[in-house]
C-alpha cells in the first residue's frame, strides 16, 4: 500500500495548499488575524506531506516495486543502488514531483526566515507560493502521477536511460531545480508587494537574499549540466546552445539582471519597476523552461522525459501565472514610479541600468532562437534548426559590451560619476589588460584569432578591474597599519561581489582560450598504431572486454606521450543490456592548463582491433568550471552577510533621506 500512501499524501498536500493559497490572502485583505496566522503552519504541513510522497517514491525504487509503473519504466534489478534512487527524477513524473517538493521546501524556508517581517505581507507571499503549489499538485495528481499501478506487476524493470547513469546526474537535476524553483520566491515577494500596494524598497531588500540563493543554485546546476555534457556525451564540448540548455540559461540571464536591479532598489530606492518586472519575468522563464523540457515540443539529448499530452496543462498554467502577474504589474505601474531621483551618466545606477538592458536583450535573443523553430513548425509545418551560428552572431554582440561595462560598474560612484574618476581608478587595470593581450597575441601568433583575443581581453579586463577595486578599497588601511582588521571588517556581501565578478573574468578567459586554441582530430587507429593531435602522441596499446553491473564494454588502453612524459588512458564503448543502447565513455586527463580527451567511436572491422576515435586537446578547460564555481561561491558568500538576511530590519537609503529631511 506504499504507492497509495504516496497518492494520499499528495491529495492532502493539495487540500492544505488550497488553504494556504486562500485563507491567509483573504485574512490579510480583510484584517482577520486568525486566517493570517494559518499561512506558516499550512506551508509547513504542505512541505511535510510533499516530503512524505517523495519518501514513498524513494522507497518504491529502493525496494524495486515493479507494480508501480514509474519504477518499472526507470529502474532495473542490476542498476546500482545510487542510480535506483536517482531514477526518482529520471522521468517525467518524478521530475515534476521533485519540482513540487522543492517548491514546498522553499515555502517553508520563507515561512521560517520571515518571522520578523510584517505578518500581512508574509501571508500574501505564502499565499502566492500556495497558488503555485496548487497548480503543480493538480498536474502531478491528475496528469503526472508517479504512483500509478502496473497490473500485473512487471517481473523486471526497463532500466534507467544510460545517459543518466552518471554521478553528475545525482546532483545536477536537484541543484538545477533548486534554482528554477527558487525564483518563485522573489516572484512571490513582488506579487505580494503589488497586491498590497507596499511598493517601496522594503520588498526588494527582503527578497534579495532569496534571489541570491536561487541564482547560486541555478549557476551550480548549469555548471554540473555542462560538465555532464562534456564527460558523458562523447563529443568533447560543454555547451551547444541546445534548446534545453537555453531553457535554464534564459532564467539565469534575467536572474542576473534581477540581482543587480534589486541592489539599486535596496541601496538607492530606484529601479522599483525594473525589479518587480524582472522578478515576474525570471519565474515566468522558469515555467517556460519546464514547459519546453517536459511537454514534448522539443527533441533534445537533454529532454529525457517528454509527453505531448501534458504540455497543454503547463502552457495554460504559464498563461494564467504570467497573465495575472502582468495584470497586477500594469495595475500598480503608476504607483511604482522610478524612485531614486536623478543620477549622472557615468554613475553606478546608469551602468547597472545599461547592463540590465543588455542582459534582458540577450535573454530575448536566446528566447527567439529557441522558440522560432517551434513557431515555424506549428504555423508553416517547416522544420529548421537554429544552432550555434545564430546564437554566436546575436548573443555575443549583446554580452560583450556588458562585460566591458562590468569592470566600470564595480568602481563607479552612486548618483555621481565622471570619466576622469573612472580613468584614475581603472587605468592600471586597462594598461595591464592591453599588455597581457599583446603578449598573448605575440606568443601565439598564427594560432590565435582576433575573436579569441577579444574574449581574453574582456575576461582579463573583468578580472583585473575587480582586483583593482579590491586593492583600492583595502590598500589604504594596509598602509595605515590596520590592514587585517580592515579586511576582517569587510562585509560578506562585498567579498561575494568580488568573487562572483572575478569568476566571470576567469570564465570568459577560459572559454575564449579553450575554444580558440583547442586541437581536434577524428581519425582511426588500430592496435599498436599511433596518431598525433597537437603536441601529443596517442598509441593504442590494446583492447579488452569489461563487464559492468548492467552493461558490457570494450575498453581501449591508450598510451599518451608528450615529450618525456607519458601516461595511460582508458576510454570505453559500452553496450547496455536492457536498453540495448551504446554509449561512449570518454577518457579525460585533466590538468590545470589543459584537458586531453579520448572518445571511442565505432569498430572498423569485425575483429574489433581498429576503431574510430575522437581526440581533443582543450587548453584551460578546468578554469571554465572554476570560473563558474567562483560565481556560485560569490552568491554563497553574499548570503553570509547579515544585511541580506530577511529578518534584519534596515532602513533603506531613500527612507533615511526622508527621515533626515523631516528632522532638519
Amino acid at each position: 500500500m506504499m504507492a497509495e500512501l504516496g497518492v494520499f499524501a499528495l491529495v492532502l498536500a493539495l487540500i492544505v495548499a488550497l488553504v494556504q493559497a486562500t485563507l491567509p490572502l483573504l485574512g490579510a485583505q480583510w484584517g482577520i488575524a486568525a486566517w493570517v496566522r494559518l499561512a506558516r503552519p499550512a506551508a509547513a504541513l504542505q512541505c511535510l506531506l510533499s516530503l512524505l510522497a517523495a519518501g514513498v517514491l524513494f522507497w518504491c525504487f529502493g525496494t524495486q516495486d515493479y507494480s508501480v509503473l514509474y519504477v518499472a519504466a526507470n529502474s532495473h534489478s542490476d542498476l546500482p543502488m545510487i542510480y535506483k534512487l536517482t531514477a526518482f527524477w529520471g522521468g517525467h513524473e518524478g521530475s515534476m514531483l521533485l519540482w513540487q517538493v522543492l517548491l514546498a521546501c522553499w515555502s517553508v524556508a520563507v515561512a521560517w526566515r520571515s518571522r520578523a517581517l510584517p505578518a500581512d505581507f508574509v501571508a500574501r507571499v505564502l499565499a502566492v507560493l500556495g497558488w503555485v503549489s496548487v497548480g503543480f499538485l493538480l498536474f502531478v495528481l491528475f496528469l503526472s502521477n508517479p504512483f500509478l499501478r502496473l497490473v500485473p506487476a512487471a517481473l523486471e524493470g526497463k532500466d534507467l536511460n544510460p545517459l543518466l547513469q552518471d554521478p553528475g546526474m545525482v546532483f545536477h537535476p536537484p541543484l538545477l531545480y533548486m534554482g528554477y524553483v527558487g525564483f518563485v520566491v522573489p516572484f512571490a515577494f513582488a506579487l505580494a508587494a503589488l497586491i498590497s500596494g507596499e511598493l517601496g524598497a522594503a520588498w526588494a531588500r527582503w527578497s534579495r537574499s532569496w534571489t541570491l540563493a536561487a541564482w547560486g543554485f541555478l549557476t551550480l546546476g548549469i555548471l554540473l549540466g555542462s560538465a555532464w555534457a562534456y564527460y558523458v556525451l562523447g563529443w568533447g564540448g560543454w555547451w551547444f546552445w541546445d534548446p534545453v540548455e537555453n531553457a535554464s540559461f534564459m532564467p539565469w540571464l534575467v536572474g542576473t539582471a534581477l540581482l543587480h536591479s534589486l541592489i539599486v532598489t535596496d541601496q538607492r530606492g530606484a529601479f522599483r519597476s525594473w525589479s518587480a518586472l524582472l522578478a515576474i519575468c525570471a519565474f515566468s522563464l522558469c515555467l517556460l523552461g519546464t514547459f519546453l523540457v517536459r511537454s514534448g515540443v522539443l527533441t533534445s539529448v537533454h529532454a529525457f522525459a517528454v509527453d505531448p499530452g501534458r504540455g497543454l496543462f503547463i502552457l495554460c498554467f504559464i498563461v494564467a501565472v504570467v497573465g495575472v502577474s502582468l495584470w497586477l504589474y500594469a495595475w500598480r505601474a503608476p504607483e511604482l514610479g522610478t524612485g531614486g531621483g536623478q543620477f549622472a551618466l557615468l554613475s553606478r545606477e546608469t551602468l547597472l541600468l545599461v547592463n540590465n538592458v543588455l542582459f534582458c536583450a540577450a535573454a530575448l535573443a536566446v528566447l527567439i532562437g529557441t522558440l522560432y523553430p517551434l513557431a515555424l513548425d506549428v504555423l508553416r509545418n517547416e522544420k529548421i534548426s537554429v544552432g550555434p551560428p545564430y546564437f554566436e552572431a546575436v548573443f555575443l554582440p549583446l554580452v560583450l559590451p556588458a562585460l566591458a561595462l562590468m569592470g566600470c560598474g564595480t568602481v563607479a560612484r552612486w548618483k555621481q560619476g565622471s570619466g576622469r574618476e573612472l580613468w584614475q581608478r581603472l587605468r592600471m587595470a586597462l594598461v595591464l589588460t592591453v599588455v597581457g593581450v599583446a603578449v598573448l597575441g605575440l606568443t601565439q601568433a598564427g594560432s590565435i584569432t582576433p575573436v579569441t583575443l577579444l574574449g581574453v581581453a574582456l575576461g582579463l579586463w573583468c578580472l583585473l578591474s575587480t582586483l583593482a577595486h579590491a586593492v583600492q578599497r583595502l590598500l589604504p588601511a594596509v598602509r595605515q597599519g590596520a590592514g587585517w582588521q580592515r579586511v576582517a571588517r569587510q562585509p560578506w556581501g562585498w567579498w561575494g561581489t568580488v568573487m562572483a565578478h572575478a569568476g566571470v573574468g576567469v570564465f570568459v578567459m577560459a572559454v575564449s582560450l579553450a575554444n580558440g586554441l583547442e586541437t581536434k582530430r577524428e581519425t582511426h587507429v588500430a592496435q599498436g598504431q599511433s596518431v598525433e593531435a597537437g603536441h601529443y602522441r596517442f598509441t593504442l596499446v590494446g583492447l579488452s572486454s569489461v563487464e559492468g553491473p548492467n552493461y558490457d564494454a570494450q575498453r581501449a588502453h591508450f598510451r599518451v606521450s608528450d615529450g618525456d612524459q607519458s601516461w595511460d588512458m582508458y576510454p570505453e564503448k559500452r553496450a547496455y543490456r536492457v536498453q540495448t543502447m551504446g554509449l561512449s565513455q570518454a577518457a579525460i586527463d585533466s590538468r590545470w592548463t589543459r584537458d586531453v580527451f579520448i572518445a571511442l567511436g565505432e569498430p572498423l572491422d569485425e575483429t574489433g582491433q581498429a576503431w574510430t576515435v575522437r581526440l581533443q586537446v582543450k587548453p584551460w578547460m578546468e578554469w571554465i568550471w572554476m570560473g563558474t564555481f567562483m560565481m556560485a561561491l560569490g552568491a554563497g558568500l553574499s548570503l553570509l552577510d547579515k544585511r541580506f538576511r530577511t529578518g534584519r530590519q534596515r532602513v533603506p537609503h531613500a527612507a533615511r533621506s526622508v527621515v533626515a529631511h523631516k528632522v532638519a
